[in-house]
């Protein structure tokens, strides 16, 4: 319900401001060069529509995106909120970690998704032969550019929650270790289906950082590992769960 009423109010705010965000939205349409396009007034090719209604439901759908990102860092909290009350009292100290972390990254994701979008239109409209003309609706363009924005932020976030559950004690880093081989691999197969266009550009811009930012994300657990068990060589009950019973000492001295 919060996140619900978060992007909701992002949403008005964006709404408010339709014409500005579409500006932004549609510049990396405008910087696809398009040599058979039926219309590059000012240097850009005409979207088009085919319903009379279609206009209202730009407005909506481009507030629903930027709403999306304005309250983003209202619903990540509330994604990891929701997980810990299952968590030990000093495990849910990683929760403004989480949000503090979580919300830069996810934004680094849609910009550089941003960035690669005309880059990915470029690529799949270069494919189109002779003597055709490209009529791209702004339903096409506005669902491509919600899906690029949301798969990259997302992506982005994903080895964050490796750290965290390193942190807690779920994942260690031996077994990160051991599936780092096979975690490229996913890495990779993973940015060929999430990306929309599926073109070799907009696959590489995303898995080449999703993997940087997994090794990123194995390092931390090393370190954080490396750490736990110098503690735990001191002081066997250090890392004793606050409802972990300690073993008794019988010695008598």
């Amino acid at each position: 319900m919060r996140s619900a009423l978060a992007i909701l109010v992002g949403s008005v705010v964006a709404f408010v401001f339709f014409n500005q965000i579409w500006d932004v939205l549609r510049r990396p349409y405008c910087q696809v060069h398009q040599k058979n396009a039926i219309d590059t007034t000012h240097g850009c090719g005409t979207l088009v529509f085919t319903n009379v209604f279609d206009p209202i439901v730009w407005h909506f759908k481009v507030a629903v995106i930027a709403g999306l990102i304005l309250s983003s860092p209202v619903w990540l909290y509330q994604l990891w909120a929701f997980v810990t009350p299952g968590l030990q009292r000093k495990e849910r100290k990683f929760s403004l970690m989480f949000v503090g972390t979580a919300v830069p990254l996810f934004l680094a994701g849609a910009t550089l998704a941003y960035f690669v979008m005309s880059k990915g239109l470029q690529v799949l409209l270069n494919f189109a032969p002779k003597g055709t003309t490209s009529l791209i609706s702004i339903d096409h363009y506005l669902g491509y550019a919600m899906a690029m924005l949301l798969v990259f932020g997302g992506s982005f976030v994903i080895p964050l929650l490796l750290v965290l559950l390193n942190q807690i004690g779920i994942l260690t880093y031996q077994r990160l270790k051991k599936s780092r081989r096979m975690t490229i691999f996913l890495a990779f197969v993973f940015s060929a289906i999430a990306t929309p266009s599926g073109d070799p550009v907009t696959m590489l811009a995303l898995g080449v950082p999703l993997v940087i930012l997994l090794e990123v994300a194995n390092q931390i657990a090393r370190v954080h590992d490396a750490r736990k068990a110098r503690a735990t060589a001191v002081d066997p009950l250090a890392n004793l769960a606050d409802d972990q019973i300690s073993p008794l000492d019988l010695t008598t001295g």
